[in-house]
């Protein structure tokens, strides 16, 4: 059996929705598909809490905005698509408003604003500490609207279908039943999320496996700086669960063993002569994470079960600062540590957060391959170079996805029809799922096994400090766990909610990322941003002032290629950060 759409969407957070709604308002004729691996409302997206950043109160700039952004990405962003992105994140922001999304207020009713880490002026728009729940709630209600936009809630897309240089759609399996089904579209918008699972430790849902990148990997197109991976430094130890940087914003410390602020005494970048917004916790995110590194070193550090941690002190904020603004800190750290941030420390640790990297992708969000568009964390286009700063990624997901969701519109409404020779790919794809759930049993190992050490593997090879040792090393470790997984068992042989399956098919995205990070890790050789490697401690402009662009070969190796950075009005310079 085969579905027909005209664009067909491949994740239903915020991106995935935005670009419904986007496709749906600049043709209403076309017919639109959300396919998702879970309910909409289950998307990631939901998890996001400290805010979207996006230029409104009087004394801030788009210029500024557009700087502090250039700057934290330590000049790896692509600057005409930071200028795009600026100038539309607060339309984006306010159209949201108009749809419904309650927005903290002030006293006197304007959109509250609260600082972020790397921003020079409080531009981060939030709604308590569920910023990403109440976007997701609205733009999920907006999308109802829309007659010609049709959901495919639970299906697992295994399979981009691909003729002459042209995605025609996907092969897909309903988790419910287990049937395996040809999509045929137009145009295809990868809008998967990330891949924070490749890990052990992350803020991530068990859904962010990479499979939007994995796809794209395999069909074709380029990934783009996937070396680049960010550690957010507070995160729950034994589950990883986010403390957002909000609780920072509204003066929380951070802590070592002594009682001590340790932040004090590290260079987070050379003093900012201008007035800054900025406590030492509110430095950027990369740098904060090398810093508790270093706190390690020290032997300065409480250790426990999960690793070393430090303290995250709000006790000083009191209830109501707490409550009012930080209600759902409150109910993390009580429902997941039995702590109570009010007259208790908080334990924290670095965790792995997002990805800089991903599908390479123009401004308007389209790939290399003809019909394939990419928007939010799946893609790269670039805004967030070597380090993303806070509350820049949830407008990331607003403005790439309304752009995407436009031009995959504009190239629906001319493209033909899909040609048969892709019902011949389906076709083969759905012999291969079949294999698998019959031929997967006996003498191999367990999908956990080989998933947990790859997680391990990458926490040592390709952490938040590398080097070439260590990534040789995971290098070919990846290479034997490879192999290992093509005869791994499957246990599961039903065709209903067969989590096993969906695992494996998880498993095999994990793996395809993990070997792109590592090989463009260890061909970078110098520290820029979120890639920091000890035997080259040094930015290096003169040879890697470039995206890397990692292709998949025939064989199933990787080539990595160099794409220059696209500048417009800022030169490259040091990154400076107040006090």
């Amino acid at each position: 059996m085969t579905a027909s759409h005209d664009v067909l969407l491949i994740g239903g957070g915020g991106a995935g929705l935005r670009a419904a709604i986007a496709v749906a308002e600049t043709n209403p004729e076309l017919s639109v598909a959300v396919v998702s691996k879970v309910y909409p409302m289950r998307s990631h997206t939901v998890s996001a809490e400290g805010g979207a950043a996006g230029v409104i109160a009087d004394d801030d700039t788009l210029d500024e905005h557009a700087y502090d952004t250039i700057s934290g990405s330590d000049w790896l962003c692509d600057q005409d698509a930071v200028e795009a992105f600026v100038q539309e994140a607060p339309e984006e922001l306010l159209r949201l408003e108009h749809w419904g999304c309650p927005w903290s207020r002030e006293p006197d009713g304007r959109v509250a604003v609260r600082p972020f880490g790397g921003m020079k002026n409080m531009r981060t728009w939030f709604a308590a500490d569920k910023t990403g729940f109440h976007m997701l709630h609205t733009l999920f209600q907006t999308s109802l609207k829309y007659d010609g936009v049709r959901r495919y809630d639970e299906w697992f897309v295994t399979k981009l279908l691909v003729d002459d240089g042209r995605v025609h759609g996907v092969v897909a399996v309903e988790l419910m039943s287990g049937r395996i089904e040809a999509i045929t579209a137009k145009t295809v918008i990868l809008c998967t999320g990330g891949c924070g699972r490749v890990f052990p430790f992350t803020t991530n849902a068990n859904i962010k496996t990479g499979d939007g990148m994995s796809l794209a990997y395999r069909a074709g197109a380029p990934l783009k700086d996937m070396e680049f991976v960010q550690y957010h430094p507070t995160g729950l130890p034994f589950t990883g669960i986010l403390i957002t940087e909000a609780a920072r914003a509204e003066g929380g410390w951070l802590l070592n063993k002594d009682g001590y602020r340790y932040l004090q005494d590290y260079d987070l970048g050379k003093p900012d002569p201008h007035p800054v917004l900025r406590s030492m916790e509110l430095g950027p995110r990369d740098r904060l994470s090398q810093a508790f590194e270093h706190e390690v070193e020290k032997g300065r550090t409480t250790d426990t079960p999960y690793g070393p941690i430090v303290h995250l002190d709000l006790r000083h904020l009191g209830a109501k600062v707490i409550d009012t603004k930080l209600p759902f800190v409150r109910e993390l750290c009580l429902q997941y540590q039995n702590i109570d941030p009010v007259q208790e420390l908080v334990p924290v640790r670095p965790v792995v957060h997002y990805m800089m990297g991903g599908v390479h992708t123009d401004i308007d969000g389209a790939t290399p391959l003809g019909g394939l568009y990419a928007a939010g964390e799946v893609a790269c286009v670039s805004i967030n170079g070597a380090n993303r700063l806070g509350s820049n990624s949830l407008p990331e997901c607003l403005v790439f996805g309304a752009r995407a969701g436009r031009a995959a519109a504009q190239y629906a409404a001319e493209a033909g029809e899909p040609p048969s020779a892709v019902q011949a790919q389906a076709e083969d794809e759905r012999r291969r799922l079949e294999r698998t759930l019959a031929d997967r049993a006996g003498g191999g190992e367990r999908i956990s096994t080989i998933r947990s050490e790859m997680q391990q593997v990458m926490e040592d090879s390709a952490g938040i400090y590398r080097s070439q040792d260590s990534l040789a090393k995971g290098a070919d470790q990846l290479a034997q766990l490879q192999e290992r997984f093509r005869v791994a068992d499957l246990d599961d042989r039903s065709r209903t909610f067969n989590t096993e399956l969906t695992a494996m098919l998880e498993l095999q995205a994990m793996l395809d990322v993990a070997e792109t990070m590592v090989q463009s890790a260890l061909r970078r050789e110098e520290s820029r941003g979120a890639h920091q490697r000890t035997d080259f401690p040094a930015r290096d402009d003169a040879r890697f002032l470039a995206h890397s662009l990692v292709h998949r070969n025939p064989d199933g190796s990787c080539r990595v290629e160099y794409l220059p950075v696209t500048m417009t009005r800022w030169p490259p310079g040091e990154r400076v950060y107040g006090r």
